[in-house]
């Protein structure tokens, strides 16, 4: 009988980056490159603990008054209070009127699901919400939405001809969609294009967004770890908050702060007023009971002692610093070499406009897989790579290869 009941029960298909690692790692080629994993490496390709991160973990070792009690549902609540300062302002009006509600959540994929899983409750029209995500998105923004009962609809964002945003289509989507429907969007270092809109542009995505009636979902992944500069990176929630537009904000500090294991992260949702804001945060306490029952409290604690101690926030933002100007010296290396060593068929200049951790190559998906079926360079078959897994012992390597992929000859 227990047979029976699990017998039907499909094959799912592997996750495509975790079989690109599991492929890397089982690779006995001396000069393999993995470009597939969204994860910060040095210089050596290996995983960096932040300075400090292990300050912070030093000081929670020796603090003799912590527990291991359960958090609140909704987290800690010195953490998810700078939390919110650290992407909508400390000055944000928001915080001020006390209209922003933050939850503690299982880093940026868990602040994405009950974000969408409040939506899915409370944001419908006649029990279907309309959500909309761009073309190309995170691979599992489909997943979350469509878990939580919502089928989102694609937009158009990336414009492989131009290898640049597709703004106009971009606008007239927002234009034609129904009212007061929901639009996700990459608040830095889109993922996975690199590329972002402009100041001027996201003004104008505001400004529609505000006469269409529509819902901002944002999710931000790499603030800091894009251009180095915290503020910089959080410029379109602040700005669309200052122009009220409705939203809410996924936050994630796997990149940032490096703690990609520890899944410390916070949902912000940005009411019209304080009772609102109430009324919200006690359904989302609800949701999140149901769930997880409680947030785990280690990694909280440590970016809550980064954030509220003046002398590692300023070290913080020196490590962040650290990781985002080296990716962009891999950018500039890059393009040097295709331009002026390789001299490879193309224009090349999007590998330098493009911001943050991945970048899309140009290459389609033959040539793609070429690069991981002959050169050994693991990547993903829409010809994304993450920058971070280029340094200066490999950067040549994969210059030469691509040069040859797209000249035919891999």
């Amino acid at each position: 009988m227990t047979a029976e009941l699990w017998q039907n029960v499909p094959l799912a298909p592997p996750d495509s980056i975790f079989k690109l690692t599991a492929a890397y790692k089982a690779d006995t080629f001396e000069k393999k490159v993995n470009l597939g994993v969204g994860a910060y490496r040095d210089d050596n390709a290996k995983p960096w603990v932040l300075p400090v991160v292990k300050k912070a973990t030093e000081r929670l070792l020796k603090d003799d008054t912590l527990d291991h009690e359960y958090l609140p549902i909704t987290g800690l609540p010195e953490f998810t209070a700078a939390a919110a300062k650290l992407i909508l302002g400390p000055d944000s009006p928001a915080i001020k009127e006390n209209r922003a509600v933050a939850v503690q959540t299982i880093s940026g994929t868990g602040a994405n699901h009950l974000g969408a899983l409040f939506l899915s409750r409370f944001y419908g029209w006649n029990g279907e919400p309309r959500v909309y995500l761009s073309n190309p998105t995170w691979a599992n923004h489909h997943a979350i939405f469509r878990n939580v009962g919502i089928e989102p609809v694609d937009y158009p964002y990336y414009n492989p001809q131009t290898i640049s945003l597709d703004f106009d289509r971009l606008i007239d989507s927002l234009k034609e969609a129904p009212a007061r429907s929901v639009f996700l969007l990459h608040a830095c270092a889109h993922n996975p294009t690199g590329v972002d809109p402009t100041p001027e542009q996201w003004e104008a995505i505001a400004d529609v967004m505000l006469e269409r009636g529509h819902y901002a979902f944002f999710d931000c992944a790499y603030q800091g770890f894009a251009s180095g500069d915290l503020d910089k990176d959080a410029w379109a929630v602040r700005r669309f908050v200052e122009k009220n537009v409705p939203l809410l904000v996924c936050q994630s500090f796997a990149k940032n702060a490096g703690l990609y294991g520890e899944r410390v992260g916070a949902l912000h949702v940005v009411s019209p007023d304080a009772e609102t804001a109430n009324r919200v945060r006690s359904q989302l306490s609800v949701l999140q009971r149901s769930e997880i029952s409680n947030p785990p409290s280690h990694g909280a604690r440590l970016v809550s002692l980064i954030l509220n101690d003046p002398e590692l926030f300023e070290e913080w933002k020196r490590d962040i610093v650290t990781m985002s100007s080296r990716i962009i010296d891999m950018r500039k290396e890059l393009y040097r070499l295709l331009t002026e060593v390789y001299k490879t068929p193309g224009n090349w200049d999007h590998i330098l406009n493009q911001i943050g951790m991945f970048s899309f190559t140009g290459l389609n998906p033959e040539q793609s897989k070429a690069m991981v079926e002959k050169a050994h360079i693991y990547m993903t078959g829409n010809g994304r790579i993450s920058m971070a897994g280029l340094n200066s012992h490999n950067i040549e390597y994969f210059a030469s290869s691509l040069d040859k992929a797209v000249r035919g000859e891999l």
